[in-house]
């Protein structure tokens, strides 16, 4: 007798929407914990971190792009001038995450790094209602006011503007945007961005070695083995979101995008150390407050629903 329940299927039983949750999971987990992981290549400049990302990340890739029989569509997209389009602002605006998150980590600003992907949700409702024209419920309101004047008590109190929080916040709310509407697959997407701006980070990588420069070849064994990883590192976190942005509705990695941050912010503060002041303290309280309030409005907009099928959802 099958162990199944009443009305499941072999093939339903694991739903597109089941591996979304389990993508996304696994995805923002990685991404908490990634700070521990540059702050051992600390001697690196960023600027070459990033460039060494886009290298590895496509040797990486090209080779399982390859064995999946995905190379022909690699191709054509690359002659596909919308497809060329999309994926490089898309790789643009990653890469501009990439080079504000690295600084930020080195810089010693984790808290305030993980300020930025606490804020992305709540960028998403924004971009919901200015970029595809949704309309706000009032929770969803109440939940963009609150995290502003949090925004608002950080730039008063601390007399300075969170330029990193509200770079990474933006970047990739954006990022995410495309990688919802875009045409290609994850694995496919990802490849074509990082072949549209490796060619730039190699030439970079090798004007450093021709002027003598650069951590390969000028650093101990650990730092090289890193350096070499950062592909890996960049990589399946990144496949793993794009499977969870096609299988799941912008809601859904809005909540499970707190994953992420939360192991940043405890990892700045209980292991780095970092200055957790009273004016931070309550600014963090204003934005967490609106989460709150976004979180509620999510989970109350899905009662009516029924339950989820095997297809994904439109966002």
């Amino acid at each position: 007798m099958s162990s199944l329940p009443p009305n499941r299927t072999p093939s339903s039983a694991f739903s597109l929407p089941a591996q979304g949750v389990l993508a996304a999971a696994g995805c923002y987990l990685l991404w908490g914990i990634v700070p521990l992981f540059w702050r051992l290549l600390g001697s690196v400049d960023a600027v070459e971190l990033i460039a060494h990302r886009h290298v590895w990340s496509l040797a990486f890739l090209l080779p399982i792009l390859i064995a999946c029989g995905e190379w022909t569509a690699f191709r054509a997209a690359l002659r596909s001038p919308r497809d060329w389009g999309i994926n490089l602002v898309s790789a643009s605006l990653l890469t501009m995450n990439w080079l504000i998150y690295v600084w930020g980590v080195q810089a010693g600003q984790v808290i305030e790094c993980s300020l930025g992907y606490f804020l992305v949700p709540i960028l998403n409702v924004v971009l919901g209602r200015v970029v595809l024209g949704e309309s706000l419920r009032p929770l969803q309101r109440a939940a963009v006011t609150v995290a502003a004047a949090g925004v608002g008590l950080l730039i008063w109190r601390l007399g300075h503007f969170p330029w990193i929080a509200l770079g990474l916040a933006a970047s990739f709310g954006f990022y995410g945007l495309l990688r919802k509407k875009s045409p290609l697959g994850p694995m496919l997407g990802l490849t074509v961005e990082t072949s549209l701006l490796a060619p730039v980070a190699a030439g970079l990588l090798l004007w450093k070695a021709t002027h003598d420069e650069g951590a390969l070849g000028h650093s101990d064994l650990p730092t090289t083995l890193l350096v070499l990883s950062t592909g890996v590192v960049t990589a399946i976190p990144l496949l793993l979101f794009g499977v969870a942005a096609r299988r799941l509705r912008m809601v859904t990695l809005g909540l499970l995008q707190y994953l992420a941050p939360t192991c940043q912010f405890l990892i700045g503060w209980l292991w780095f150390r970092e200055p957790f002041t009273t004016e931070r303290a309550a600014a963090f309280a204003l934005i967490w407050a609106g989460l709150a309030l976004y979180s509620a409005d999510a989970l109350i907009s899905q009662r009516p629903r029924a339950a989820p099928t095997a297809e994904p959802a439109a966002p």
